[in-house]
């Protein structure tokens, strides 16, 4: 049974995301491994789920507001092409497949320049803004996480006819499976709207989309998902947008998006537990990017960055999505530079960073 680093780990202040004095070195190492054939062999593809932490394209095709098929969005993309990734360049699904040996790019599945063939080796069903509660995808009007799970199943039968039954069955047990969603339930929908705040405290609505991310595994589970990497809250209160509408403390992380973001982790670990004792056969790695996007917020000069507090995009204070545009002032020259690109989602460089230290965990979980 297999928990990456859910059970060992630090104590953390939630309030600034840092790791106390005593640190333990847990999943998380940067080394230079070689990709060999046993990396292609034991993770054929890349499936992936979640909102736009790893939406790659599918937001495209709906009409709604949560989408960024526009400049300066993909300025640092191979060929400068604004695809529809919340970034100036690529997202961590997009690492993770080339890190495994596959291709450097995980396709959106609703792109029609894409097709089976592309799709056998890597795909993307994730819609940004949506979440694990399906009124936070309607507050959008995009897809739920419940009609990502239809897209799978019609993908299967496209494997199916085009690999045959046999190599498809093999290829969906064996795939990885990245899950990264949570993070607008709590920003978009809880603490904007009025309804989930009427029905539930905090902690009971923490309960509920727990409940409602085990019934997701558990489904995916029946389709034959079997490799998961389960991505936790990152330390929202963070994010240049929460600091920005951090009234009690301006600038500043807020302290009470943070303890959320922490309490919420801790409750997704043990289901994490709850589950590979339930379903047989199933491995979860948790991915804390808590903890990794702390590093990089608390400490970016030693990673290279110069900004964590602010994003490259326009002021870096509150522009995302529509607003940060090709005619939006004072956006920075170097992305490079910024932990942020825009004021709720992080740099390519930062998502290779954060990638390139989970890698390892992923090949030794996996492989």
């Amino acid at each position: 049974m297999l928990v990456a680093c859910s059970l060992l780990h630090a104590h953390r202040d939630y309030r600034s995301g840092m790791a106390s004095s005593i640190i333990i070195p847990w999943i998380f190492y940067i080394q230079i491994l070689t990709i060999s054939s046993k990396a292609i062999d034991a993770v054929p593809a890349i499936i992936v789920f979640g909102d736009s932490s790893i939406d790659t394209g599918n937001n495209n095709y709906l009409p709604t507001f949560a989408k960024c098929n526009f400049e300066p969005y993909g300025r640092d993309f191979p060929g400068g092409t604004p695809t529809g990734r919340f970034c100036n360049g690529r997202l961590p699904p997009d690492f993770v497949s080339e890190g495994l040996g596959l291709k450097p790019i995980v396709p959106a599945y609703l792109d029609p320049t894409f097709n089976i063939s592309d799709f056998a080796t890597g795909v993307c069903f994730g819609s940004s803004g949506t979440g694990y509660d399906n009124s936070t995808a309607a507050i959008l009007k995009v897809f739920t996480l419940w009609k990502e799970v239809e897209f799978f199943k019609d993908y299967q039968t496209k494997l199916r006819a085009y690999l045959g039954d046999e190599k498809a069955n093999e290829v969906i047990s064996e795939a990885l499976y990245i899950i990264s969603v949570g993070t607008n339930d709590f920003l978009i929908n809880y603490y904007n709207f009025p309804q989930r705040r009427t029905q539930f405290t905090i902690p009971k609505y923490e309960d509920f989309l727990i409940g409602n991310a085990e019934d997701f595994i558990r489904k995916i589970y029946s389709l034959g998902a079997r490799k998961l990497s389960l991505t936790g809250l990152p330390p929202m209160g963070c994010l240049p947008l929460q600091r920005t509408l951090n009234r009690k403390n301006p600038h500043s992380c807020s302290e009470e998006r943070n303890k959320v973001a922490f309490e919420f982790n801790e409750k997704l670990k043990a289901s994490v537990v709850k589950l590979m004792i339930e379903l047989p056969g199933l491995k979860v790695l948790y991915v804390d990017v808590y903890e990794l996007l702390s590093r990089l917020i608390t400490r970016p000069s030693r990673y290279g960055f110069e900004v964590a507090e602010a994003a490259c995009c326009g002021t870096g204070l509150f522009e995302t999505g529509v607003l940060c545009n090709r005619l939006t002032p004072h956006t920075c020259l170097d992305a490079d530079k910024y932990v942020f690109w825009d004021a709720f989602h992080p740099s390519e460089r930062a998502n290779k960073i954060m990638s390139d230290e989970l890698l390892p965990s992923l090949k030794l979980a996996f492989l």
